[in-house]
């Protein structure tokens, strides 16, 4: 949307590491944990006595309402308590102490901890750690989320209407859930599914703020081929690479074969991708394949033994040459 880094931060943690702590806690029935989950999710808004409140007998707001606790005992309302202080600590001192095992969590929990762990490391390998935070406060309330969570924030500086400084906040937010589907379904087995919703007045309202709401014609995205699962910060810096130079670039977040990936490229109306295996790895290279001028070409071509017999549009550039060679097949 052209919103600057530094203006924003997308949070990010995973439901399943609190289902341990709250299972570690002795937090047993599902009335509870619903209960304590919406409480921590809140905690940005009510604080220490607040969520304190809620995992008890309950809390009044400052309009009279009152909303029903979870009922947890004093010990058990303590334990989750001091999740909280390690919150304060920070995404990556927590996650430290969660795989170190300072921190006491199911044994469902542990191995989702280091599972964050792993997608932590994507993070940095991919450049984004600059815009992409671990956040233990990110909880989202909603019952049926099963996995990762995550909120995007807007970091900048505003005044209400009388002059007070004010953050935009949240405007969207989403997680897994294999639980959902299911439910209007009525499969048997879980559905893994991911979503997010967004909070459309809020951002417009941000981007009228930056000028940043005129609608303008954008080229359709390069596509990043995954070779090798095991090499996805590679591909995701060629993707960092590429969108740093001013191409509108993605990498295929799929489990899928190459000739899968070339069909999603095809959907995405995409006019280049990129592909790099373990051979143009070993040679420092990258093969640019042009699917408009490869369409081109395939339309001249008379059998399918010929088809199959040519690389069309596709070239070999230094893996250091990427940008100029892609900006170049571009027109850019």
């Amino acid at each position: 949307l052209g919103i600057e880094r530094g203006d924003y931060v997308i949070k990010t943690n995973n439901r399943k590491i609190f289902d341990g702590m709250l299972a570690a806690a002795g937090v047993a029935t599902e009335k509870a944990r619903l209960i304590a989950l919406r409480a921590i999710d809140k905690h940005d808004r009510i604080g220490d006595q607040g969520v304190r409140s809620l995992l008890g007998k309950g809390r009044k707001d400052d309009s009279g309402d009152f909303t029903t606790g979870a009922e947890l005992s004093d010990d058990k309302v303590e334990k989750i308590m001091k999740y909280i202080e390690a919150f304060k600590l920070g995404g990556v001192k927590m996650l430290e102490m969660l795989t170190a095992g300072s921190i006491e969590v199911s044994d469902l929990g542990r191995d989702d901890a280091n599972e964050l762990d792993q997608f932590a490391d994507i993070i940095i390998a991919a450049g984004y750690d600059d815009r992409v935070s671990l956040d233990f406060s990110v909880v989202r309330g909603l019952e049926y989320y099963t996995g990762a969570v995550f909120e995007c924030e807007l970091l900048i500086p505003t005044t209400d209407e009388d002059g007070k400084p004010v953050r935009f906040g949240s405007v969207g937010g989403g997680g897994r859930y294999d639980d959902l589907v299911a439910r209007f379904t009525g499969a048997q087995v879980p559905v893994p599914a991911t979503g997010f919703s967004i909070g459309v007045s809020r951002l417009y309202a941000a981007l009228e703020q930056l000028k940043k709401n005129k609608a303008s014609d954008t080229l359709a995205p390069v596509v990043v081929l995954v070779m090798d699962k095991e090499r996805q910060g590679d591909y995701w810096r060629m993707v960092q690479t590429l969108r740093k130079a001013g191409v509108r670039a993605e990498m295929y977040v799929g489990t899928a074969g190459m000739k899968a990936q070339m069909k999603y490229a095809d959907k995405r109306n995409a006019p280049l991708v990129i592909i790099q295996g373990g051979d143009e790895k070993a040679q420092g290279q990258v093969m640019i394949k042009d699917l408009r001028r490869g369409s081109e070409l395939a339309s001249e071509i008379a059998s399918h033994e010929e088809y199959a017999s040519q690389r069309l549009a596709q070239f070999a550039v230094a893996e250091a040459d990427l940008a100029d060679a892609v900006k170049k097949a571009l027109g850019l």
